[in-house]
């Protein structure tokens, strides 16, 4: 794509003076794109081949960049050290919504060179291992739903985020005229993500007010998770640029949620698909067994779909967020709808809602698919009907409920290792026990005068 670079190319981008910053980035335990600036001749002459510094608890704080306790890899009695940002030069991206700006995707690794487990790329990368074995990549979409408001993002902080102004005023969902008031923000968010070396597919009106859709061309799996948090963060910066803002977050009201459907299929080491095959519902034995595993790991790995309190207010029924542990033929009630055909065929994975971690959330579906074929677990018969009704097991419900299953579970800590397991235990540990101390709008709005 037009906007990715190669070293060469930003090596004359540099020398014309078209690109005077680089900014060395990576996705920290929340999904969110952190790192540094650097200047455009300390990352030629240093920091490409060599990496850059940071402290080591940017995977270790809460979401205010709070130091809280409990985490193996970084706290005071460490002395909160360093990691390194060691670049990824196949990430090499011009950053069209920053001028003079191009970025790079970083791996961490400690000070001797090893990597650092938590990292969600890094948990991604042990999953692409395990599927390279077989001689398989995964290649991965991600459907993000966010709310734009006409309210830019420090006016909504100095009202507390309250009585904001959604950018529609009723349903958009598929509308092409009430939607148009956003064009100018959509298009220049496609666009600029198009400068940056994405594949814009396009975008459509959801059912929230304000609420919108832009997808992308699905790519192989840890380039889709890269791209991901890349989008998030340059469509927050261009919303903020028209005087606007946008979220991401699972559920901000009462009305839908913004989801992210995360698709997933296989190929092999000759670049043929190989869920399709000649058995029922055209699946190969590989996508029965995929299916079957996802479906066995999703109530102790929601917490990779799920990772904040907000999370679990999207799991409502008749609300397209799933509630039942089950898989359909393009049926959007269940938590995996099974689409396309042949070469096309793939698992949509529904649970993840807008503040999934990409990295985390793409790896808990390739564990879940190797768990079932390395089980050979039997492929339930398909929902035909309204999964919300149906009776079958159900995801948990609370943060606090999805931790407990993935601390509990054998299949998480084969699959990912115990100081994975543990770092993000923590974490939501300290997200459930920010929330409990919290007092809330809706006790004041109850207690204040009533009680």
């Amino acid at each position: 794509m037009a906007g990715n670079l190669d070293v060469a190319e930003l090596d004359a981008c540099i020398a014309s003076g078209e690109i005077d910053t680089v900014l060395v980035a990576f996705g920290d335990a929340q999904g969110r794109l952190v790192g540094k600036r650097v200047s455009a001749r300390l990352f030629q002459e240093d920091v490409l081949a060599h990496g850059a510094e940071a402290c080591n608890y940017l995977l270790s704080v809460d979401v205010d960049m709070n130091t809280v306790d409990g985490y193996a890899m970084s706290s005071w009695e460490t002395g909160y050290g360093d990691m390194v940002l060691r670049c990824d030069p196949a990430t090499l991206r011009r950053v069209p919504w920053l001028e003079g700006s191009a970025l790079v995707m970083a791996d961490l690794t400690w000070l001797d060179g090893t990597p650092v487990a938590q990292s969600p790329r890094a948990i991604l990368d042990r999953q692409r291992e395990r599927l390279a074995e077989r001689g398989w990549t995964a290649f991965a979409g991600t459907e993000l739903e966010f709310i734009v408001f006409d309210d830019t993002y420090r006016e909504a902080w100095a009202r507390g985020y309250r009585d904001m102004t959604p950018a529609t005023d009723y349903n958009v969902d598929y509308d092409l005229l009430a939607s148009s008031r956003l064009e100018p923000l959509l298009r220049a968010i496609r666009l600029a993500m198009d400068g940056a070396g994405m594949y814009n597919e396009g975008v459509k009106g959801e059912c929230n007010l304000g609420q919108q859709e832009i997808a992308f061309r699905y790519a192989e799996a840890r380039e889709t998770a890269d791209q991901h948090v890349i989008y998030k963060s340059g469509a927050k910066a261009i919303a903020e640029q028209q005087g606007k803002s946008l979220t991401f977050m699972a559920k901000y009201d009462q009305r839908e949620g913004n989801s992210c459907h995360i698709h997933l299929s296989l190929r092999d080491a000759a670049g043929a698909p190989v869920m399709a095959g000649g058995g029922a519902h055209g699946f190969s034995p590989v996508m029965e067994h995929w299916i079957a595993g996802i479906l066995a790991t999703l109530p102790d790995f929601t917490l990779l779909f799920a990772p904040n309190i907000n999370s679990y207010k999207r799991f409502a029924k008749g609300s397209f967020a799933p509630t039942g542990v089950a898989w359909g033929l393009d049926n959007r009630t269940c938590a995996l709808r099974v689409i396309g055909h042949g070469p096309s065929l793939r698992v949509e994975t529904r649970v993840p809602g807008g503040d999934v971690n990409p990295y985390l959330g793409i790896s808990a579906i390739i564990a879940g698919g190797l768990h079932g074929i390395e089980n050979e677990l039997p492929l339930p018969d398909p929902l035909p009907g309204n999964a919300y009704a149906a009776d079958v097991s159900h995801l948990p419900t609370t943060l606090r409920d999805a931790a407990r299953r993935f601390d509990e579970s054998p299949v998480a800590r084969a699959a990912f290792g115990d100081e994975v397991v543990d770092h993000y235990l923590n974490q939501a540990r300290i997200e459930v026990e920010a929330f409990d101390a919290a007092v809330t709008d809706w006790e004041r709005v109850r207690g204040f005068e009533r009680l």
